[in-house]
């Protein structure tokens, strides 16, 4: 599969679907189409490896859930987006699909605060239980005080 076959297989089965042709290949998806795009990617694009996950805060625009992975088979590489409405916080999780997911959802889930619906064992991986609050939330104040590190 090139790069120019996945572009149009997604266009059309993913009406909804923004592409951006490239290396990678740049998809952007409603959340409510999160999973069944990822499973998509997985057995009809081939790819199976997965690759990373992470977010970013765009403040009041909200927060996008950033995905890559990989069709290594024939070099094809995906990075899939969803964006958060503001104030929402909750994304379908891509642990059941790909194993690979979990400790990054679980990071996530950590530093901004995403709840991923269906991850098996979503709580914090890099900070205490005790810990108030998602550093990584451009809400989240600087001077928050914090248990000391030892």
């Amino acid at each position: 599969m090139t790069y120019e076959q996945a572009a149009s297989a997604i266009a059309e089965h993913f009406s909804s679907a923004s592409v951006e042709t490239g290396t990678p290949l740049v998809v952007s998806i409603p959340p409510d189409q999160w999973r069944p795009f990822a499973q998509f990617a997985k057995e009809t694009l081939g790819c199976r490896f997965f690759n990373f996950l992470s977010a970013v805060d765009w403040k009041e625009a909200g927060l996008e859930v950033v995905a890559c992975v990989d069709n290594l088979d024939d070099n094809v590489s995906l990075r899939m987006k969803t964006r958060l409405a503001a104030g929402e916080s909750r994304c379908a999780s891509l642990v059941p699909l790909y194993r690979g997911a979990n400790w990054m959802e679980r990071e996530c889930y950590d530093m901004f605060g995403i709840v991923f619906d269906g991850h098996p064992d979503l709580r914090r991986i890099l900070l205490g239980d005790d810990w108030q609050g998602h550093p990584l939330l451009k809400s989240y104040a600087v001077d928050t005080p914090h248990p000391p590190y030892r």
